[in-house]
C-alpha cells in the first residue's frame, strides 16, 4: 500500500512557533526539536494504524477508516472523535485545534499541519 512503512524525521519547518500556538511549553518544545520521531503505517486498503514513536519509548497510536468516525489521539494526548478523508491521495484529518494533511510524495512522508495562519512541515525518508 501507498503509505505502508516506516519513516524518520528529516527536516522540519516552523516546528517551534506552531508547537507555541499550540499551548506546549518551551521546554518541551525545547525537547522536541532534538527527536528523531519515526512514524510507522500500516495500510490495509482504507484502513489504517499510525504510530509515532519517540525516542524516549513512548509512542502514540491512531487507528481510523478512511470516511468512517474513529476515536483519535491528539500530540497532547487528548481523546476526540473524527472522520478522516483521503482526498487527491492525502490523507486529510482535522483535529480539535489545527488541520493535518499526510502524502507520500518523493518516496518521502510529508505531513503539513495548520492552525490558523501558522503552518508546520515535516518530512520523513522512509526506512528500510
Amino acid at each position: 500500500m501507498a503509505f505502508s512503512g516506516r519513516y524518520e524525521v528529516e527536516s522540519e519547518e516552523n516546528y517551534e512557533s506552531f508547537m507555541k500556538r499550540m499551548g506546549f511549553p518551551a521546554d518541551t518544545i525545547e525537547k522536541g526539536k532534538k527527536f528523531k520521531i519515526v512514524t510507522e503505517v500500516v495500510q490495509n486498503g482504507d484502513e489504517f494504524t499510525w504510530s509515532q514513536i519517540y525516542p524516549s519509548g513512548h509512542s502514540m497510536t491512531n487507528k481510523f477508516v478512511i470516511g468512517k468516525e474513529s476515536e483519535m489521539e491528539t500530540m497532547g494526548g487528548k481523546k476526540f472523535k473524527t472522520t478522516v478523508k483521503m482526498e487527491g491521495g492525502k490523507v486529510v484529518a482535522d483535529f480539535p485545534n489545527y488541520h493535518h494533511t499526510a502524502e507520500i510524495a518523493g518516496g518521502k512522508l510529508v505531513e503539513i499541519s495548520t492552525i490558523g495562519d501558522e503552518t508546520f512541515k515535516r518530512i520523513s525518508k522512509r526506512l528500510v
